[in-house]
């Protein structure tokens, strides 16, 4: 069985002494009334022969509708219960949650219907600083936050 590779970027931007970070929340009726422990990075799968970070420019943009804005700093790869690796990177950068913008995705909705219903794969994003990132993000994600953490305490 191959391993699903995902890629993904979280924005951050800095507030007085703190940092904050943008994370995404699953659109789909199955996400629609959770909150904490449910929220991600924008990212998605790296197609065949892509560039892991390409594919994490492309997912951010198509999944926020936000550009992404060198430099990238690499916050490593994690290994998620389901076997699936995330790769991602930290940018600077600020953007109006009210702007966002995300594809769509069908799925058959309510269950054994047969109606096909369109929702975003994006809902909803927010600015949170790291401590309320950590609570927000899924747990396999938290570490990505320790990452950028680090870095920017050894950052001059």
């Amino acid at each position: 069985m191959a391993i699903v590779r995902s890629a993904g970027l979280l924005m951050f931007r800095r507030r007085g002494a703190g940092v904050e970070v943008l994370l995404a929340h699953p659109g789909g009726p199955f996400w629609s009334r959770r909150d904490a422990a449910s929220w991600t990075l924008p990212k998605g799968e790296i197609d065949e022969g892509e560039d892991p970070l390409a594919a994490a420019r492309r997912e951010f943009e198509e999944e926020t509708g936000f550009p992404s804005v060198p430099p990238f700093h690499l916050l490593g790869e994690l290994k998620q219960k389901s076997g699936k690796r995330i790769t991602a990177w930290a940018f600077e950068g600020d953007a109006d949650p009210l702007r966002l913008v995300s594809n769509p995705f069908e799925m058959e909705w309510p269950p054994r219907s047969g109606r096909m219903q369109s929702f975003p794969e994006i809902d909803r994003v927010g600015w949170y600083t790291l401590a309320q990132a950590r609570a927000k993000l899924l747990p396999g994600q938290a570490p990505f936050i320790d990452a950028l953490q680090a870095w920017l305490a050894a950052s001059p």
